[in-house]
């Protein structure tokens, strides 16, 4: 989704650079009291570890390090989730969370380059995940994590739950994946359909010459398709420019560089894109042994609610509950993160036990 987010960035951050800097600066500041942790049991630890053979950026914040812990694995590919920490300020009251940026994503991508990624690909995702659970467990002294995955990142936060039960307590999905090895295209079918209403021939006429197979894309399809399907549901494109870009720009924990390496990053991480349409969850297995919730925005248009329920519906768990976001699209988590945190206290946290 680089090339949405690059798009959006003009219409979001207008004006002269000088006043726009200065005003960047006045709301980090705000920003960066607001994330303090003062709180005699709270943590606030972020920096690089070992994990996969290179250097990855992983935060570490709660106001008790008796919540649970909350593992976040975040999407785009390539898009880091730091950037939302002010955003989601309130669940650190609840629950002590820790986001990573993964390989190929935001301070993990600078810290060694595009050339020194290593191999990048889901299955060295996955491996990097149960790396660093076994780290943050040790570290914290808990026995298991509660994953958090959203949009891509269910692909490995799905894969995550299903094979490691021992090491997580539950799973919420939130912009949930429902791939079914390429046979699940609401998405794109209704995408077709709001461009004929719109009379947008010719992104209708690139969309559909596509065709609806994600997995045989080339990156540079993958990234018009979402610019096209982005800027055309007002507001997921509302959402991306008010809530996505803002949160970047103004983000307290990015020095400029950051914010210029963020999109660089996304734009290198792109390519896992359609190699993730390939996955198959209902051939990978529905039954999972831990506890499973998935909280959709009720208008996504990337990943539409009702695959995200059928694929919902044929899981197996010993617990499980789906609930839609009121009024959000894709980024729901972050768009209405106070309704987020009810579920998760109200749904997730009596199936920890805690």
């Amino acid at each position: 989704m680089i090339a949405t987010i690059a798009a959006t960035t003009a219409a979001v951050l207008t004006g002269p650079a000088a006043g726009l800097l200065t005003l960047r600066a006045a709301k980090r500041a705000l920003l960066a009291r607001r994330l303090r942790i003062t709180s005699a049991n709270g943590i606030d630890e972020a920096g690089y570890l070992r994990i996969g053979g290179i250097d990855q950026y992983v935060s570490i914040r709660g106001e008790d390090l008796r919540n649970p812990v909350i593992l976040e694995i975040h999407g785009g590919p390539g898009a880091s989730q730091l950037v939302y920490t002010h955003r989601t300020r309130t669940w650190e009251k609840h629950f002590t969370v820790v986001r990573w940026d993964m390989r190929g994503a935001c301070k993990t991508f600078l810290r060694s380059g595009p050339d020194g990624q290593g191999t990048y690909d889901l299955d060295q995702l996955h491996r990097d995940a149960l790396e660093l659970t076994d780290l943050i467990r040790t570290r914290l002294g808990v026995d298991k994590l509660l994953l958090v995955a959203s949009s891509l990142g269910t692909v490995t936060g799905l894969r995550l739950a299903r094979d490691h039960p021992e090491r997580y307590s539950a799973y919420v999905g939130t912009d949930q994946n429902a791939i079914g090895g390429g046979r699940d295209r609401v998405a794109y079918r209704n995408l077709l359909q709001r461009l004929t209403t719109a009379g947008r021939t010719r992104e209708l006429a690139t969309i559909t010459a596509m065709g609806p197979d994600a997995a045989s894309w080339t990156t540079h399809q993958w990234a018009d398709y979402y610019k096209v399907l982005v800027t055309t549901d007002p507001l997921t494109f509302d959402t991306m420019k008010t809530v996505v870009v803002r949160s970047i720009f103004f983000s307290p924990l990015l020095t400029l560089r950051e914010v210029r390496g963020y999109f660089k990053a996304m734009n290198w991480a792109e390519k896992l894109g359609p190699a993730a349409m390939t996955t198959d969850e209902w051939a990978d297995g529905t039954h999972f042994r831990i506890p499973i919730f998935v909280f959709q925005g009720e208008h996504d248009v990337i990943t539409p609610a009702a695959p995200a329920k059928q694929l919902f519906d044929d899981i197996t768990a010993p617990v499980k509950d789906f609930a839609l976001i009121e009024g959000c699209s894709h980024f729901a988590s972050f768009r209405n993160p106070e309704r987020f945190l009810e579920l998760l206290l109200t749904k997730v946290r009596p199936a920890l036990g805690a």
